[in-house]
């Protein structure tokens, strides 16, 4: 099939986080895009950052769009799809809500005409909200889950599909009820375990100097756990069965660590054999899933090796590092900085691929750099 143009003219309804980065994305690529928010503050902000013009309705674009982008909370979608629908804003309509058959569930409901309807779901994000979050490359290489109906039409998906690739996501075509399964354990879930593990820290029983002592790896399990509560309430609520299926999995093996762990009845531990054996099986569990996760762009997870080099806090650093390695041909998948804050060096640690890494070396060696593989 031959693909689509990309949209010339999109509308995007409510300008926060996601409407505006996909605005953003879509100017640059020359589309005429039009904005507007129930906040006439927040569309204002989005407009001045280059996202497109504000409507003082949104019945006020001039003519029919070839898109309109539905950027609400999940049950606000099917009553703005009708209310956009009856005012023939655009020839197509999709979202970005998080959970799909819900929303889908009552546009039906509301009589919508779904032939037209595509929804979607990026799969990208920031613990920051609004427009002042956005990023015009928010989605690179993201995939943007799309889920027609049967009765979609093949014009609207691909017209669809043009916007999200010149947003520079990936598409993946897959069913409402499929997506609300799979991201409720790669996303809804892991958002409530975050949560969890950060409400621990909330009681004033938990004093300064126990805080103090945190390091990368309470801050890496926690970071997602400062998105906004309501938002998130309703993500999900919208998906209540397929969270509550992989909660209480996560329960049942954070329990059974519990159990491994937890002291008898006279003060003494469990058996340190038996003890250790079943907790490693937990944790290689966990090493073994997580080397499943993809690697970038969504592609097939990748094994990488890790190079630490000490650099010198001054400007221009980072720079000379990543210019050392170009050099030789090496590419950093990825790149993480432990730095204490007034301390006259970090430590930069470099991902690549196996058969780069004692090239990186080497060359980073010769160079004068503190090298650690």
């Amino acid at each position: 099939m031959t693909p689509a143009p990309v949209p010339g003219r999109v509308v995007v309804i409510g300008t926060g986080l996601i409407g505006t980065s996909a605005a953003l994305a879509l100017r640059r690529y020359g589309a005429g895009v039009w904005l507007w928010d129930r906040d006439p503050a927040a569309a204002a902000l989005a407009a001045d950052l280059g996202a497109g013009r504000v409507l003082a309705r949104p019945e006020d674009c001039p003519g029919p769009a070839d898109v309109a982008l539905i950027a609400v909370p999940p049950v606000e979608v099917a009553g703005v799809l009708a209310t956009l629908q009856r005012a023939g804003l655009a020839h197509c309509y999709t979202d970005v809500a998080s959970v799909k058959a819900l929303p889908l569930a009552r546009a039906r409901e509301a009589g919508c005409d779904i032939s037209r309807y595509v929804p979607g779901h990026p799969l990208a994000g920031r613990e920051r909200s609004g427009p002042a979050a956005a990023r015009a490359d928010l989605f690179l290489g993201r995939a943007w889950a799309l889920c027609p109906a049967p009765e979609t039409s093949g014009a609207a998906v691909a017209t669809v599909t043009a916007m999200v690739t010149a947003c520079g996501a990936e598409p993946v075509l897959t069913d409402a009820d499929s997506h609300d399964r799979w991201v409720a354990l790669v996303s809804h879930a892991p958002h409530v375990v975050a949560a969890a593990m950060a409400a621990q820290l909330a009681p004033k029983s938990v004093p300064p100097e126990a805080l103090s002592l945190a390091g990368p790896g309470l801050r890496d399990a926690t970071r997602i756990a400062v998105g906004d509560a309501g938002l998130w309430t309703q993500i999900l609520t919208g998906n209540a069965g397929p969270v509550a299926a992989v909660l209480a999995a996560v329960a049942g093996d954070i329990a059974e660590a519990a159990r491994i762990l937890e002291t008898g009845p006279d003060g003494s531990p469990a058996p340190e054999a038996e003890a250790s054996k079943e907790l490693t099986g937990l944790l290689e569990q966990g090493r073994a899933g997580v080397a499943r996760i993809p690697g970038k762009h969504g592609g097939p997870a990748r094994a990488f090796t890790a190079v630490q080099v000490v650099i010198s806090d001054r400007p221009g650093e980072l720079a000379r590092l990543f210019a050392a390695a170009a050099d030789v041909g090496v590419n950093v998948e990825d790149v993480g900085i432990e730095h204490s804050p007034g301390a006259p060096v970090g430590v930069a640690e470099l991902s690549v691929r196996p058969e780069s890494a004692e090239t990186l070396i080497n060359a980073l060696t010769a160079g004068g750099w503190p090298v650690r593989r």
